[in-house]
């Protein structure tokens, strides 16, 4: 073996390659103590603010959904109702009855959106709404783990605007003995991926077609 081959590394390469790994080690951490939050918060959500609002917005993804933001229109929290993420063939007496409300006193106060196929098409599809009707405050309506994201790509479509989360935690994560499926943790860990990349602008990539429903 040369004198060269068994020469230490230089002092500055030694240095370079501890901030490396501690660089490493840092955003690994950094992950994990964030999807640690994001867990918590799908499985036990802040209680959502009651104030009224200018409108609700529901983020389809599932029947509980509608039913929330029909249920929140009746007792008066706002005076009128978005369905964003509508399936194209969806109407709205259809929407409303599967959701186990009479369509009957909401058809004149719920609009549906048929447009958006993606978190980042909702929030396009309900600043477009908002501005429309001039709407100021909004009740964000989705599914607990969703709601980061939402909220994120709302703020960004709607700089200005009042958004109040209401988070729904899914029947997916209230099933007895949900915290030991391997489909809960794929679940919860791919949207908090899809969610750093839409905080790194990345919505393209975190936004696939149709995103996954729950109820």
């Amino acid at each position: 073996m040369s004198e060269e081959a068994a020469a230490p590394a230089p002092p500055r390469r030694r240095r370079r390659l501890w901030w490396v790994l501690g660089l490493v080690l840092g955003l690994a951490i950094a992950f994990l103590l964030g999807f640690a939050v994001f867990v918590a918060r799908a499985f036990d959500p802040a209680a959502p603010s009651m104030q009224e609002t200018d409108g609700i917005v529901v983020l389809t993804g599932g029947s509980e959904r509608v039913a929330t933001g029909l249920r929140l229109l009746a007792e008066g929290r706002a005076p009128r109702l978005l369905i964003s993420g509508a399936h194209p063939e969806a109407g709205l007496v259809g929407i409303i009855a599967a959701a186990g409300h009479d369509p009957a006193p909401f058809t004149t106060r719920v609009a549906i959106g048929r447009a958006a196929a993606t978190t980042r098409g909702n929030a396009v599809e309900t600043a477009a709404w908002a501005r429309a009707e001039e709407l100021h405050s909004l009740r964000v309506v989705t599914a607990s783990y969703h709601m980061p994201r939402a909220l994120l790509e709302l703020r960004r479509a709607m700089r200005g605007a009042t958004l109040v989360p209401h988070a729904i935690v899914p029947s997916t994560l209230r099933a007895p003995g949900t915290l030991w499926k391997a489909s809960t943790w794929a679940l919860l860990f791919g949207e908090y991926g899809r969610y750093l990349l839409a905080r790194a602008g990345l919505s393209a990539l975190a936004s696939p077609r149709r995103e996954i429903r729950d109820s």
